[in-house]
C-alpha cells in the first residue's frame, strides 16, 4: 500500500477514538470505542408481588421507606406504572430469598409490586375462598411491563416468579388468585401440559403417596429451597403451598398428595408415555411405584 494513503485511512478511526472517549474521575480519559462480546445483563429473574396496601400507601412505603421495588403497578382505571428504582441499581424487595440455587435475589433481581389487597373484605382466615381476584386491565399491565424487562435482560421463564417462590418461609404473595397461567400463556413464566398431568394422576391412582423425601426432591428441581430430610416439617409443608399457589391454587394447604405429585412432574416436562422416563421414581433409598 502507498504510505501516502495511510493517513487517509487511520484518520477517521483516529477521530471515531477521540469521539468515544470520555473524561471519567480525576480527569482520566476513558475510552468506550471498543465493547466486548462476552457479557450479559446482571438480571436473571422478575420477583412479582402484592402490596396489600392502597397506591398512596403504596407509594409512601416503597420510596420512602426500607423496602423499594423497581416499578410499582396500581390498581387505577386505567391502571398506571410507576418505576422508582433504576434497573442498575438494587431495589429491596426479595429479602432474603432463594431460587434455583441463586441467594440474596436483591443483587439479580427486578422487583415488580402490585397494588393490590388480597382478601375479600371481612372473610375468615380459613376460608379458602377469601383471596380477591385481581383486575384484568391490571394483570394485562403486568403482561406488557414483565415481557418488556424480561426481553430486555433476557430472564428464562423459569426465573420469573413470585416472593412467596422465592421465600416460602416468609412470604405469600403474589398469592393463589394471581393469574401465573395467564402469565405463561404469553411465554413469560413456566406451566405444564393438562394431558401430561392428567397421564400422571391415572399412573398414581390408587397407589401409595411418594415418600416425603421425594416431594422434597422435586420441589428441589423446580427451584424452590426445601429441606432434605425426608421430615414433613414447617419447612417443607411451606414450599409445598408456595408450589400449589403458583402451579395448583385450588388447594393450597401444603399437604402432599396425589395432585400435587402429578403436576409436581408435569411442571417439571416428566412423561409417562416417554420411553426411558425415569424422573417419577422414588429419590435413593425410598420406595418406588
Amino acid at each position: 500500500m502507498n504510505s501516502r494513503f495511510l493517513p487517509r485511512l487511520l484518520a477517521p478511526l483516529a477521530l471515531a477514538g477521540l469521539a468515544a472517549c470520555a473524561t471519567g474521575p480525576g480527569g482520566l480519559e476513558i475510552d468506550r470505542s471498543i465493547t466486548a462480546t462476552g457479557q450479559n445483563s446482571r438480571v436473571e429473574f422478575i420477583v412479582l408481588h402484592y402490596t396489600n396496601s392502597a397506591t398512596p400507601r403504596s407509594l409512601q412505603l416503597l420510596s420512602r421507606g426500607e423496602v423499594s421495588a423497581h416499578y410499582l403497578v396500581t390498581d387505577g382505571d386505567p391502571p398506571r406504572v410507576y418505576q422508582l428504582v433504576d434497573e442498575n441499581r438494587r431495589a429491596w424487595h426479595a429479602g432474603v430469598s432463594q431460587w434455583r440455587g441463586r441467594t440474596w435475589l436483591n443483587a439479580s433481581s427486578i422487583g415488580i409490586e402490585i397494588v393490590h389487597q388480597p382478601f375479600h373484605p371481612g372473610a375468615a382466615p380459613d376460608d379458602p375462598g377469601r383471596w380477591k381476584p385481581y383486575a384484568p386491565a391490571q394483570i394485562e399491565t403486568v403482561i406488557q411491563l414483565v415481557r418488556d424487562v424480561a426481553q430486555r435482560h433476557e430472564v428464562k421463564p423459569e426465573n420469573i416468579v413470585g416472593h412467596s417462590d422465592v421465600a416460602p418461609q416468609r412470604k405469600q404473595d403474589p398469592g393463589p388468585a394471581f393469574p401465573w397461567r395467564r402469565l405463561a400463556d404469553e411465554g413469560l413464566g413456566r406451566w405444564y401440559d393438562p394431558g401430561v398431568v392428567a397421564a400422571w394422576q391415572d399412573r398414581l391412582a390408587n397407589r401409595p403417596l411418594p415418600s416425603v423425601a421425594w416431594y422434597q426432591a422435586r420441589l428441589a428441581e423446580v427451584g424452590y429451597d426445601v429441606p432434605r430430610h425426608g421430615l414433613l416439617d414447617p419447612a417443607t409443608r411451606a414450599a409445598l403451598r408456595a408450589f400449589q399457589m403458583h402451579w395448583r391454587p385450588e388447594l393450597a394447604e401444603g399437604d402432599p398428595d396425589a395432585g400435587t405429585a402429578a403436576v409436581l412432574l408435569g411442571v417439571l416436562g416428566a412423561d409417562p408415555l416417554r420411553p426411558g422416563e425415569e424422573r417419577w421414581a422414588e429419590p435413593a433409598g425410598g420406595k418406588s411405584y
